[in-house]
């Protein structure tokens, strides 16, 4: 069998082997790996893994591959590394189309001579493409320019049977067949394997500034945040950095602009959010050491939280562990206890969340930390994803169990 079946993937593949001890997904061991270099390749490859009943995580750089739950079992891992083409930028209409196995980091070195970027400012630039789509991970720039599915115009997936489907297109207003790419996002490759995407892009800007005020509590955090969102400076991101429950917090806001312009609207945002906080601001041309990091390890503990608006000096206060990410768009991503107390600080953190119309997902923990939690917590929907499952995955072999529902 084990013969049989690593000649049917080469046969399918030029690169094709055992799996090492290295290849895990959440701690659950590999049989195989595979690292198809083309669309065709991983199509060859999904349609063998479909004939021989095998289970498929698909693999960028592996560093989100602890989100979500464990699959059930892992046999074979398709590698998305040797897919790390940029295969057309369109520069003048602000179209890029890439690989999933492009690293962001290489991406954007790409587009910088072109004075562009893809708004996406997550803060590993290893991260491939394919695993930024899969775990919709996006950084403080979301608050302008929108997350991970709103700047993904098209996308080409590989089904569990091999067959190959493409949605959107390589134009900004092309409206051709469903939009796969917003069902894919945050899809943690259950539904297919991605092997490349378009993408539209933004120019880069001629100047940056971030205005930083520490104020000594939610409330004052809070009301320098609604200031801002208020007022008519248009920032690019509006971030905060909070320790502990309770304590102090760190608000930092981006503005971009034309150099001639920008040094009176940071000097405006300053003047504003310190009037707000009770606290004088500070006006820098980099960012804080904080921005756009994460406040835990990669594996975690850490869950993504959001809520309304109006619900951000209780998040603030409240919320326990450590408490990053952007507090205008409501996104914000807290760092839980490694320990027994988890799933308490989980259990309390949803709470808080829901009273202001939001959500508590653990997006990340070690496998033990997890295995008897509720990880994604009410997931309304979850009858019509079964069925989403079902429809594109009939026996269940991509990813296996590691989305919502066991799905």
């Amino acid at each position: 069998m084990v013969t049989s079946t690593i000649g049917g993937l080469q046969a399918a593949c030029d690169d094709v082997a055992q799996a090492t001890a290295a290849d895990t997904v959440d701690d659950v061991p590999a049989r195989w790996v595979a690292r198809p270099g083309s669309t065709e390749q991983a199509a060859a490859v999904l349609h063998t893994a479909a004939e021989l009943g095998l289970r498929v995580v698909a693999r960028g750089s592996g560093s989100r591959l602890a989100w979500g739950v464990a699959p059930t079992a892992v046999d074979l891992i398709v590698d998305t590394s040797r897919m790390n083409a940029v295969l057309a930028h369109a520069a003048g209409d602000l179209v890029v189309t890439v690989q999933a196995g492009v690293p962001m980091g290489t991406l954007q070195r790409v587009l910088a001579p072109h004075r562009q970027r893809l708004a996406l400012d997550y803060d590993n630039p290893g991260s491939t493409i394919g695993g930024t789509i899969a775990t919709a991970a996006s950084g403080p720039l979301r608050y302008r320019f929108g997350s991970v599915r709103d700047l993904l115009i098209g996308i080409t997936v590989v089904l569990a049977d091999g067959s190959i489907a493409h949605s959107g297109g390589k134009v900004v207003k092309n409206v051709a067949g469903y939009d796969l790419g917003k069902l894919y996002t945050g899809s943690l490759g259950t539904l297919g394997v991605i092997t490349e995407a378009v993408f539209r892009l933004h120019p880069v800007p001629e100047a940056r500034r971030w205005i930083t005020v520490s104020a000594a509590d939610a409330t004052h955090a809070a009301a320098a945040i609604a200031a801002v969102r208020g007022s008519q400076h248009d920032p690019v991101a509006l971030e905060v950095d909070r320790v502990a429950p309770g304590g102090p917090v760190t608000v930092a806001i981006a503005v971009e602009g034309v150099a001639g312009g920008i040094g009176a609207r940071a000097d405006a945002v300053a003047d504003l959010v310190g009037s707000a906080a009770g606290t004088p601001a500070t006006v820098s041309e980099r960012p804080p050491d904080w921005w756009g990091r994460a406040p835990h390890p990669p594996q975690g503990p850490a869950a993504t939280v959001t809520g309304e608006p109006t619900g951000l000096a209780d998040l603030l206060a409240k919320t326990p562990g450590t408490l990053r990410g952007s507090a205008g768009a409501g996104v914000l991503v807290a760092g839980l206890d490694d320990g027994d107390r988890l799933g308490a600080e989980l259990a309390q953190l949803r709470g808080i969340a829901h009273r202001h119309g939001g959500s508590a997902v653990l997006r990340c923990a070690p496998p033990k930390g997890k295995a008897d939690l509720d990880v994604w917590g009410p997931v309304p929907a979850l009858a019509l994803m079964r069925r989403l499952k079902d429809q594109f995955d009939p026996e269940h072999r991509l990813s296996p169990g590691r989305f919502v529902g066991g799905i």
